[in-house]
């Protein structure tokens, strides 16, 4: 299929709901492609080494039964070769390395402008055109930030891959999530001297409902703070930071200065919303961030033919993130079918 041709669905972000929805568009009989300006599941393969996920396979899978990790949780590297193989054995559409840079509207189509760098080419544009949209990227690559002094120093950063660079080395993890705990075991348990800056309200959370940090990281590191391998900063406000310190003011109102060599910002991150913005896409404050307005049950914006999913709607779980195609896209096709006997 070529770029003149016109798409029946065009999903961005090869992701969980990417994947779900390219699978569903295939058993439906649409014409579609992906588009993913990383790889194949990008945001898994930007996790930290290693790491083992939070839920179990059945909330993860593809296929009920097809994930089989060698314990209870998959790793980081199960669940990413999972979603890859899922992709080449039903042959999916995917174009990867390959940035969506607009989408504007053609009558009752979509251009899709991109951006893809090649080896041959410094830069090569493509536009393809579609009659649906589905925004499936995830939001890795928008990490909040702290907006304080300092942060742009080098040795300041939002991802965490591995603690091994940074053995003996006074290491600092603020947020209060789920990986930035993880992140400060982790440096902890393999020699980094680790302080957590955390606010008092997300330690003190128990309601794993209310975003709570899973017993099986919290337990690790209260070990480590009992051992005295881990020091845990309840703070208010990150004041500054500069090449060999960090100056914060403790939630008791106390002005703090640790010495310090790298710093982890953890606090986590939102989708990009400029282009479905600049679409004339409707949004509203969610629970922890902007999100598009958005049909409850077909996942439509305002804008016809628009469509979101995953980190872009309330619904930000892998399991919802796979489920929620697999409800739309057959509506998208019975739309497409109706109106082509109709024509």
């Amino acid at each position: 299929m070529s770029m003149l041709d016109v798409l029946d669905l065009l999903i961005i972000g090869a992701g969980p709901a990417g994947l779900s929805a390219a699978d569903t568009a295939a058993s439906e009989g649409l014409s579609y492609v992906v588009i993913e300006k990383g790889t194949i599941a990008n945001t898994i393969r930007q996790y930290p080494v290693g790491r083992t996920m939070f839920s179990t396979p059945n909330e993860l899978e593809m296929r009920v039964g097809s994930l089989q990790p060698v314990r209870e949780k998959p790793t980081r590297e199960e669940l990413l070769s999972h979603y890859i193989h899922f992709v080449l054995d039903h042959d999916l559409r995917i174009n990867t390395g390959e940035a969506v840079t607009n989408v504007e509207p053609s009558g009752d189509e979509f251009l899709v402008r991109t951006r893809r760098e090649s080896f041959e080419t410094e830069k090569e544009e493509g536009t393809y055109r579609a009659r649906n949209v589905l925004f499936a990227m995830g939001a890795m690559d928008y990490p909040r930030h702290l907006k304080v002094p300092g942060e742009d120093l080098p040795k300041v950063h939002h991802r965490f891959v591995e603690p091994y660079p940074y053995i003996r080395r006074d290491a600092l993890v603020i947020g209060g999530g789920n990986s930035a705990a993880e992140a400060a075991l982790f440096l902890s348990e393999e020699g980094a001297r680790t302080t957590m800056a955390i606010w008092r309200e997300d330690w003190e959370n128990r309601d794993p409902k209310a975003g709570a940090m899973k017993h099986w990281v919290r337990k690790p590191l209260e070990r480590e703070i009992t051992q005295g391998r881990l020091q845990v900063i309840l703070y208010k406000q990150i004041e500054e930071i500069t090449n060999s310190t960090v100056r914060l003011t403790t939630d008791q109102g106390e002005s703090k200065t640790i010495p310090n060599d790298v710093v982890f910002v953890l606090v986590g991150s939102d989708a990009d919303l400029t282009i479905l913005k600049n679409l004339g896409v409707k949004t509203e404050p969610g629970k922890l961030a902007e999100v598009p307005v958005y049909d409850k049950e077909t996942f439509e914006t305002n804008v016809p033919g628009i469509y979101v999913a995953g980190h872009f709607t309330h619904s930000r779980h892998i399991k919802a993130a796979i489920d929620v195609p697999r409800k739309i896209v057959p509506l998208i096709a019975q739309r497409i079918r109706a109106l082509t006997v109709a024509g």
